[in-house]
């Protein structure tokens, strides 16, 4: 049966697995649309509508939300400090790769105040200067100077990671104030680029805190959840601390279950569902399916862990949630935009201290049986994206064939 054809501006329900309702580009009216500006809402087919259906909504989208985050931002001593190599560096390389002279980067007296350790807003740069900072950020070549963050789950102490039978971590700091006071002295032992430990108090039994028995879909949320967890902490090279709500925000956008209270039945439904909002136009610059393909690894990683590190996996998503929850108080103008945002996040806190408390109560064994069939359905997502990719070079060469005129007898 041939696909029904939609031409509402309702948003479709659609997947590329299961493209069963269409709604049809609103910028050429030939190709079937997948994606939303974020901006005007409309719908579009490709890049190329995307650009051209309005370079205007384009540009100052993105001119907005660079000044508004900019604007927003508190820096403390060490992201000045992060900020300050990152600039030395971006600077260094325009001098050795740039044959333009007018066109080479930032002023001498720019380069001065970087130099002598002064701050440096975006108001103090010259309109050369802001177009070349905006480029970089839009182009991703600021975030290539970054230093690659290794992820806890990657590292050998994740595979001796071990909680109590109550589920605590094992080890209690006895005096928070001398942890907190050496971790500022020591950039190196932040707890960002550490495992993240297990909690402090006991859980308790699932059956306190529900009357029925749990669904056996929890699994599958399991999985959209971990996996928005990593996309998370990938995006944000670990260090979700740097901007608590901003990363809660990102995880509420890719995890149907804690963000859109969606409850996906099947593992494929769950992994189609966060590799389609990883693909979206607002993260595809990440790496598109190539970086979720990537995220399912870690989920599979994780997965192997066991519970202890699903366990702490958790954990550090639930105090990402409440720290949060906490920078929304504050009342900036950026962060009420949404009155419904902080009732997302308590409901997301309590979903997450609820799966918490089942997985600890899971055997291990159902773990590594979970790990296979995610590793099994990013397969079956990989063969298909090969299948497309191999009917897109068919339908070209056969396009490149084809006789454009035919001479009339």
């Amino acid at each position: 049966m041939a696909d029904t054809i939609i031409t509402s501006e309702n948003p479709s329900l659609s997947s590329p697995l299961n493209p069963s309702n269409r709604i049809i580009c609103r910028v050429c009216q030939k190709q079937f649309s997948q994606y939303t500006c974020p901006r005007c809402n409309s719908r579009y087919c490709s890049l190329q509508c995307y650009k051209s259906h309005s370079l205007r909504c384009t540009e100052s989208f993105m001119r907005e939300n660079v000044v508004e985050e900019l604007g927003q931002m508190q820096p403390d001593d060490e992201t000045k400090h992060k900020m300050l190599d990152i600039l030395k560096r971006f600077h260094s390389e325009e001098d050795m790769d740039s044959m333009d002279e007018d066109d080479s980067g930032l002023s001498e007296e720019t380069i001065q105040k970087i130099l002598s350790g002064c701050q440096v807003s975006f108001d103090d740069l010259s309109p050369n200067e802001k177009r070349l900072f905006q480029r970089a950020v839009a182009s991703g070549e600021l975030s290539k100077m970054i230093e690659p963050w290794v992820p806890w789950w990657l590292k050998p102490a994740a595979r001796t990671l071990s909680l109590s039978q109550e589920g605590t971590q094992l080890v209690q700091p006895l005096i928070k104030q001398e942890t907190s006071v050496s971790s500022e002295d020591d950039p190196e032992s932040n707890q960002a680029n550490e495992i993240p430990p297990g909690p402090e108090t006991p859980f308790p039994p699932v059956s306190k805190l529900i009357a029925t028995e749990p669904s056996p879909l929890l699994t599958v949320h399991l999985v959209d959840i971990l996996y928005s967890y990593c996309f998370t902490l990938r995006i944000y090279n670990g260090d979700w601390r740097s901007d608590a709500l901003g990363s809660a925000m990102v995880l509420l956008s890719i995890s149907s279950v804690l963000g859109q209270a969606g409850l996906p039945e099947t593992i494929l439904e769950a992994v189609s569902h966060c590799l389609e909002q990883t693909c979206s136009p607002a993260y595809r610059h990440l790496g598109g399916l190539q970086f979720g393909l990537g995220l399912l690894d870690d989920v599979i990683t994780l997965l192997s862990l066991g519970s202890p590190a699903l366990v702490c996996s958790l954990c550090d998503l639930q105090r990402l949630i409440q720290a949060g929850e906490r920078e929304l108080k504050l009342g900036k103008p950026r962060k009420s935009k949404r009155p419904d945002i902080r009732s997302k996040l308590k409901l997301a806190e309590r979903k997450i201290y609820f799966i918490m408390c089942w997985v600890h109560e899971q055997p291990d064994e159902a773990w590594s049986s979970l790990a296979a069939i995610v590793k099994t359905e990013k397969g079956s997502t990989m063969d298909f994206a090969a299948s497309q990719r191999s009917v897109k070079m068919e339908d070209k060469s056969k396009s490149r064939g084809k006789i454009l005129i035919e001479e009339v007898q």
